[in-house]
């Protein structure tokens, strides 16, 4: 059912909203590091090499489609937080029929530019193979991942968190079973990541659609509400495209990130595979504050509570730059034991240990620019967040990233360039909020 998150504490409206959408997270991001840290075990390096690009490509086109979905979240938030059901069922129903015609167009798509996305992606040619193989099978099942994503914007766009938590907690459970019996039994390589991959989130759609027909929401949905009304899917684009973008270009850097190091050879390529699977993992918790303050701020700001939702946005990035600082330091003394959970290769051990060093300390300024990023497209101007991420990228991320790898053979200073593009953006972030804040709020 709904939940109205416009009263009380604020601490504990976080706190219970942020909570199980973290979990979901870990969840979601257990996907991937369970299918390198499996594949490490019974695969050689070139295996290892496919599922960290391939589900690098994966990671791209999901972190589109929670963007885009965002769009979902805030308007059906706002609606809720106005106590204007009818137009959060219009919301809902539009968004159902939108997102699955865009799956089923982009994963055909998709299928048909895979090999070209392999090359763009410079894979060493000893894991080209295993990357298209597994990039086909991930690509069939983009419309299960899509199902999955809009149904848990609408939860979380209705204030509950916890629902989405159990589907991904399922799929996960079923995505390690299924690696070890394709991986493990069958040896089936990176193919068999892909196809437990696959296979777990359909059976988690599947769970989902069960709830939904149990689930009591307080929303009655007709079929009217599927149909696709131009203004409700206008509103939904205009703050999910941007974000979209936003995460869009976020992740074609990292992409080029990928690049460079694969350029760099296998060994490099591994170290920097394996280390973005353990920061997207520490990264959890700036990652759920985007989420936290879009979702809490749009139905505080749909009832009118603009001052509550600012105050949101502070706690938020006290409690990031908090766990950012701490995770930061310890991460020094425990990189090279983090970095041999998913290798025992020794040269992938010493430059992952270098490169995480360094990429570190963006935990520290991403957990403050998310938290901005959540705030304003809670206010229905999530073009900010795609302004200042496009900046710090094209200005900061890239640049530093490439002259690092020119320059020197350690991974560490190429790490820490990325904190420059962090810190950009939250500067940026931090001027447009005053901007915001002096037009008294957000403005329609």
């Amino acid at each position: 059912m709904e939940k109205n998150l416009t009263t009380g504490s604020i601490l504990k409206s976080i706190l219970y909203f942020s909570l199980p959408y973290l979990l979901s997270y870990f969840l979601q991001t257990l996907y991937g590091m369970a299918d390198l840290f499996i594949i490490g075990q019974f695969e050689d390096i070139s295996s290892i090499t496919a599922v960290s690009i391939g589900s690098q490509v994966m990671h791209m086109i999901t972190v589109m489609i929670v963007g885009l979905a965002m769009g979902a979240t805030v308007n059906i938030g706002q609606a809720i937080g106005a106590g204007n059901k009818k137009k959060a069922a219009k919301d809902i129903g539009n968004t159902v029929t939108l997102f699955m015609m865009l799956a089923i167009v982009g994963a055909a798509g998709l299928l048909f530019f895979i090999k070209p996305i392999v090359g763009m992606m410079s894979t060493p040619q000893e894991a080209v193979h295993e990357t298209v193989i597994y990039l086909t099978i991930c690509f069939l099942g983009i419309p299960f991942i899509t199902a999955y994503n809009i149904i848990s914007s609408i939860f979380r766009g209705i204030g509950d968190s916890k629902s989405p938590m159990y589907f991904i907690a399922a799929a996960c459970a079923i995505n390690i079973i299924l690696d070890y019996l394709f991986i493990g039994g069958l040896h089936m390589g990176a193919a068999g990541a892909a196809l437990g991959t696959t296979c777990s989130q359909t059976i988690s759609v599947l769970i989902a659609l069960v709830v939904i027909m149990k689930k009591k929401t307080g929303i009655s949905l007709s079929k009217n509400d599927f149909k696709i009304d131009r203004k409700t899917i206008k509103r939904l684009l205009k703050i999910g495209i941007p974000v979209a973008l936003q995460d869009g270009f976020i992740q074609i850097a990292f992409i080029i990130i990928t690049i460079i190091a694969n350029r760099r050879g296998l060994d490099t390529a591994a170290a920097v595979g394996i280390v973005e699977k353990i920061i997207s993992f520490l990264f959890l918790v700036p990652s759920s504050m985007l989420s936290t303050v879009s979702a809490l701020g749009a139905q505080n700001i749909g009832a009118g509570k603009r001052e509550r939702a600012q105050r949101i946005l502070y706690y938020a990035v006290i409690i990031t730059v908090g766990f950012g600082v701490m995770i930061s330091i310890i991460i020094q003394f425990i990189a090279e034991p983090v970095v041999g959970l998913f290798t025992e290769n020794a040269k992938v051990i010493l430059l992952g240990s270098q490169y995480i060093r360094g990429y570190i300390f963006d935990c520290i300024f991403a957990g403050v620019h998310f938290s901005f990023s959540g705030y304003f497209c809670a206010c229905g101007h999530s073009e900010l967040s795609f302004i200042h991420n496009i900046i710090a990228i094209l200005l900061v991320r890239i640049p530093g990233v490439y002259i690092t790898a020119k320059v020197f053979s350690s991974l560490f200073p190429m790490g820490l360039a990325t904190v420059g593009g962090s810190l950009l953006s939250v500067i940026i972030c931090v001027i447009a909020y005053a901007w915001m804040k002096k037009k008294q709020g957000c403005m329609d």
